[in-house]
Formats: C-alpha cells, structure tokens, sequence
C-alpha cells in the first residue's frame, strides 16, 4: 500500500466512513467494484494495468449511479477534468488534506 493510500485509508476511519475494499490497480477496482457495490468510491488516476479513468468509464457502464472520487497529484489537472466528464463526480489533490478531503467524500454522497 502506498503512503497516499495509507493517508486517505486513515482520513477515512477517523470520520466514520467504513473501508469496504482496495485496489492494487484499475482492473481490480472494476472487479471490487462489482464484488462489493460500495456507497462511494476514490480512484487514484494514476494506476497499473488499467488508468482510474478507464475504470470510471468501466464503473459506470456497469452502475450509472456510481459515486466515484479521484485522487490526483499536483499538475495532472488535464486528467482530472477527463475523469470528471467520465463520471467522476468530485477530485482530491495529493497530499491530501484532510478538511478537503472529508468535504468531498460528503459532497459525493449527497
């Protein structure tokens, strides 16, 4: 598990949101997804295997409802944009900060 996926984990569990299930890379996420059906869900863009973009646009065909978060690093402002046209509703900006990121996650479950 990388430090941002530690960090977020963490943000989480302190605010009473429930950590059904992880990833390792953009196939498995769609694989979870399936598996697990969970309220929300935060997708980092960057990922192996399969980019968070191309499993949004997954995500989605499968539940159009889907309320997906991405996590991006500074400078990938271009993706982000094409994550939210691919139905991400919300995005967080490495590092994470905490406020920022427990507003989106309530905003997204809105």
């Amino acid at each position: 598990m990388t430090w941002s996926n530690w960090m977020i984990k963490d943000i989480l569990k302190k605010n009473d949101f429930e950590v059904c299930g992880e990833a390792e890379d953009g196939r498995q996420a769609i694989e979870r997804y399936k598996e697990l059906r969970p309220d929300l869900v935060t997708m980092d863009i960057t990922m192996p295997k399969l980019d968070g973009i191309a499993a949004v646009r997954e995500i989605k065909k499968i539940d159009p409802a889907a309320k997906i978060v991405m996590c991006s690093a500074m400078g990938q402002q271009a993706m982000v944009v094409e994550a939210i046209q691919a139905g991400a509703l919300d995005f967080i900006v490495k590092p994470f900060q905490h406020d920022r990121v427990v507003e989106a996650l309530r905003k997204a479950l809105r």
